[in-house]
């Protein structure tokens, strides 16, 4: 079990407890800590966990392949530091990975409900996630979810390391050298409660920046024609053409021209009607219309991010290069 860690000493102790409680035997914890300036290291200390320690803050890839380098086992669990694993989780995942050698990689979904409920941005982007993982279980490709994943020591030799230089977009090179060579498998089998992003400022800046720094990675690739015609990017881009035309019956002193913006939000809403029938079935109508309104929100901030990255693929080089790095 190799734990990254930067800061979460306020929930570390809970993901501590869900790895200690693991039904599966002999467990091997690694956490590495990434110079915390919170109280990780005591956290993890009180609980007799002992703590490995990057030189310097490079980042979760960083101490990914530290954790690696002290692993002894045949299976390599990675699981970020902010969720609690259901007691059932480690087995399922060595369970499915022995049953079939062409299986390189078994991804975790997220629980419905965060791991703590403290605010309604945590509320959406942990059930957002969970649904979007939940759609996309079985076999994939073209992403990969990296906070709940185990992988065999011996395909990892072949597919490793993580890219030191990707902070906010590990997971897509690793992804694409998995599944060149193994399926990679999504199941809610393997579960955890995670501890989502509180606040809007910071959750709106990860969404940006994560939007961003993809670009490059995938106009160059294959993956290419098919995400920008995926529903996610139809999503964005409706909820992009909507909020440009909301000026246009103020522009124009025509109140019929409203009709525009709103006959775009209704083919927004379209895009995405699945997920929105399952949030109002599973929650009260109130959080329901709060989870449109976010995810509105959400869609423009990617639609922003995308905007950007596009921009900078096309003006800088050392950004069209960011995934032909050699892996550090």
């Amino acid at each position: 079990m190799i734990i990254p860690n930067y800061n979460y000493g306020y929930v570390l102790g809970q993901c501590l407890e869900a790895v200690r409680a693991q039904t599966y035997p002999n467990l091997e914890i690694v956490l590495v800590d990434d110079c915390s300036t919170d109280d990780s290291v005591a956290v993890a200390t009180a609980m007799g966990v002992p703590v490995l320690s990057t030189p310097r803050n490079g980042g979760v890839a960083v101490a990914r392949n530290l954790g690696v380098e002290h692993a002894r086992g045949d299976v390599l669990f990675f699981l970020d530091s902010d969720v609690a694993l259901a007691p059932d989780a480690v087995a399922e995942a060595v369970a499915m990975l022995a049953a079939d050698p062409r299986i390189g990689a078994v991804c975790g979904n997220y629980e419905a409900i965060p791991l703590n409920r403290v605010s309604l941005v945590r509320e959406y982007r942990n059930l957002y996630r969970h649904y979007w993982y939940l759609v996309a279980e079985g076999p994939i490709k073209g992403f990969l979810p990296v906070a709940i994943i185990a992988v065999p020591t011996a395909v990892w030799a072949e597919v490793g390391p993580w890219t030191a230089a990707l902070t906010q977009s590990e997971g897509a090179d690793v992804g694409e050298r998995l599944t060149e060579r193994y399926e990679v498998i999504l199941t809610s089998a393997v579960r955890g409660r995670h501890d989502d992003d509180a606040s809007l400022r910071v959750a709106l800046r990860k969404v940006f920046t994560r939007t961003r720094v993809h670009v490059p990675f995938f106009l160059q690739r294959r993956y290419a024609a098919g995400v920008i015609g995926s529903p996610e990017s139809g999503a964005s881009l409706a909820a992009a053409l909507t909020a440009a035309t909301l000026p246009v019956p103020f522009l124009t002193g025509l109140a019929w021209t409203a009709v525009l913006p709103l006959l775009l939000f209704v083919s927004y809403l379209g895009v995405d009607r699945r997920m929105y029938r399952f949030v109002f079935a599973s929650r009260s109508a109130a959080f329901a219309l709060y989870f449109v309104a976010m995810h509105f929100l959400v869609n423009l901030t990617i639609a922003a991010g995308a905007t950007v990255g596009i921009a900078q693929w096309l003006t800088s080089r050392s950004f069209r290069r960011l995934y032909v790095k050699a892996p550090a």
